[in-house]
């Protein structure tokens, strides 16, 4: 009795210190350890759209103060680390037609951004140069319900772009 309790311990313990090493990637945070405050300066932007910059770099801010222990400044020469980024592009187009009319009913924006983290070294710690964003909003067939949705249209594609700078900062993919 006394052996086979033995053995069952012994196989028990063998399995703990032979098992595969699994583990799920990506879950550590590559950022230099002494990082601590991040400054989110003004985007720059191509586009027509003069609020998607503002609402970009707000976006960017909130997430960073929701999800991270970082501390977000404004001034870049305060800051480990200034990130950075710009509107390249943005496309709207019509995706849906009314048959009677021949007027479009939905739309699509795209958005295309750069986004840079750069270290106070002038190190890059992150930058993707094209990242795409998109979303559809409804546009009334009647002109009297016209009720213009482009911007929080706008407003959703920026904390998308947040939500996903921010996951891949940490992430580091």
């Amino acid at each position: 009795m006394i052996r086979l309790t033995k053995s069952c311990a012994l196989l028990a313990l063998s399995l703990l210190l032979t098992s595969c090493g699994y583990h799920v990637g990506s879950q550590g945070n590559l950022l230099p350890k002494d990082l601590r405050t991040i400054a989110v300066v003004p985007w720059g932007n191509a586009t027509s759209q003069y609020k998607l910059s503002t609402f970009m770099a707000e976006a960017i801010s909130r997430e960073l103060i929701s999800r991270t222990r970082y501390n977000v400044v404004s001034d870049p020469n305060t800051a480990d680390a200034t990130l950075s980024g710009g509107i390249a592009n943005m496309f709207t187009s019509a995706s849906v037609y009314d048959p009677v009319s021949g007027r479009g009913t939905g739309a699509q924006i795209m958005v295309q951004v750069q986004v840079k983290l750069m270290g106070k070294d002038g190190k890059v710690l992150f930058f993707r140069p094209n990242l795409e964003f998109r979303d559809r909003y409804e546009i009334a067939v009647d002109p009297r319900q016209y009720i213009d949705e482009s911007q929080a249209t706008l407003e959703r594609i920026s904390k998308d772009m947040a939500r996903t700078v921010v996951s891949s900062i940490l992430e580091s993919f």
